[in-house]
């Protein structure tokens, strides 16, 4: 693949959607769209993930036996969808910090741990360039409604057992689905 040019399509509030042109290997000029965080994207370099956008949040309980997953209404899909707390990074923020931030924000829990991070990962290589780190960690507290009335957000712990019959009839994001059904057999 030989990547031709970029056109920027729509600037929205939090995202952008792009053109992308580029030449096939038997010489056939395609456009690809997608959509980035950036909306100053304007040659091949600029497509590249750098620095997390967001960050997401695998917490476990003091003793390590529930994993904390968000139920939340997703309008993407019109529906309720199994998914670790997650947010954007605001400027200025550690991923660490923006964890902390978002977990509280989200559920009303403290992440008072964080016992290792995951290098940063892109959420939907098929359509955007947006990139991501995983905070791993343990979270206290009592759950509260999530500040932002922008979500619909119930959070909860679940066991390995809960999770195992969860992922045979729920809805989940892709990492989430992913990392759970590792953990549940642990």
């Amino acid at each position: 693949m030989k990547f031709v040019g970029i056109e920027k399509k729509e600037q929205g509030k939090f995202i952008t959607r792009y053109d992308v042109q580029y030449e096939t290997v038997d010489g056939i000029v395609k456009n690809y769209e997608m959509i980035s965080r950036n909306g100053e994207i304007t040659d091949f370099e600029g497509l590249h993930g750098k620095a997390a956008d967001a960050v997401v949040i695998i917490a476990t309980d003091e003793a390590d036996e529930r994993i904390l997953i968000d139920k939340e209404f997703r309008l993407a899909p019109g529906e309720w969808v199994y998914n670790f707390p997650a947010g954007l990074i605001d400027p200025g923020e550690t991923p660490e910090v923006s964890a902390r931030r978002e977990l509280m924000e989200e559920t009303g829990l403290e992440l008072y741990e964080i016992s290792d991070t995951i290098g940063t990962s892109y959420s939907a290589v098929g359509f955007s360039n947006e990139t991501n780190m995983c905070v791993v960690g343990k979270a206290r507290g009592e759950f509260k409604p999530s500040t932002s009335t922008l979500e619909e957000i119930t959070p909860g712990w679940y066991t390995k057992a809960e999770v195992r019959e969860l992922l045979k009839t729920e809805k989940f994001a892709a990492r989430t689905q992913a990392f759970c059904y590792v953990w549940s057999r642990q």
